[in-house]
């Protein structure tokens, strides 16, 4: 079967990702995700606080959405799949290097979102690029797409400690390993929890190729090197023009 990467790249080879800093493949994730360390505390319960808030906030539009999924098209509510989290893991030595070459990249978590396609979507050929018109969504899912609504119930994810509210978007572990082998800097990504949004994603629309993956690589490398508390929370107040705008990419 023919993969997702090979599918996009079938037109012609892709230039190299543009390094926006320093590469350091032999760092420990960031200190804002270690739960030891004083910003890793702070961090995480600014986080949990903002999500139990935005759930209880929330949750009239939740149930609300759930009942007009549940209406709409058969299929549960939610949809859930395993993606690649935070890589806690720092390499020190070769063996230890090939085997991170090897397996998923990162801690493995079960993500969940509204459903917005039908139960049989990728049946047939399997993951393929999302399009403008995509006629595997469902009548409440495109709606529910273009306000992010369907990423509410990663708040969960948040409380569990396995996402944050700002970060990378995580990827499933079958797209993580054909990507990674396409892209040396992808793997770079998992230093940093994953996120609900991030500056990817205020800043770019949603993936329709290989390209599309090397600008939010850049994006997500950036976001990692410059990241502060402050600045999760500048993403997380930009986040809100670009959803009522219909903007950005998820």
């Amino acid at each position: 079967m023919e993969s997702l990467v090979e599918r996009a790249g079938a037109a012609g080879s892709l230039p190299t990702i543009q390094r926006l800093w320093p590469v350091d493949r032999q760092s420990n994730p960031d200190s804002l995700d270690d739960p030891q360390h004083p910003r890793g505390r702070i961090n995480r319960t600014l986080n949990f606080v903002l999500a139990f808030l935005g759930l209880v906030a929330s949750l009239p539009v939740l149930l609300l959405i759930a009942l007009m999924v549940r209406l709409t098209s058969r299929g549960p509510v939610l949809y859930t799949q395993v993606r690649v989290g935070l890589d806690r893991r720092a390499p020190v030595d070769g063996i230890q290097n090939q085997r991170r070459e090897r397996n998923m990249g990162g801690e493995p978590f079960t993500i969940y979102k509204f459903r917005t396609m039908r139960v049989d979507a990728e049946g047939q050929g399997g993951a393929v690029w999302a399009q403008q018109r995509d006629p595997r969504v469902t009548s409440i899912g495109r709606l529910l797409r273009q306000y992010r609504l369907d990423e509410l119930p990663q708040l969960i994810n948040v409380l569990r400690g396995e996402m944050n509210i700002v970060g990378p978007r995580p990827e499933r572990p079958t797209i993580f390993a054909e990507l990674r082998e396409h892209i040396a800097e992808y793997p770079l990504r998992q230093r940093a929890k994953p996120g609900i949004t991030g500056l990817a994603q205020i800043n770019h629309h949603y993936d329709r190729s290989l390209e599309d993956v090397r600008t939010k690589v850049n994006y997500d490398l950036e976001y990692i090197r410059r990241r502060t508390l402050w600045e999760d929370l500048r993403i997380m107040l930009k986040t809100i023009p670009v959803i009522l705008l219909r903007r950005g990419g998820w």
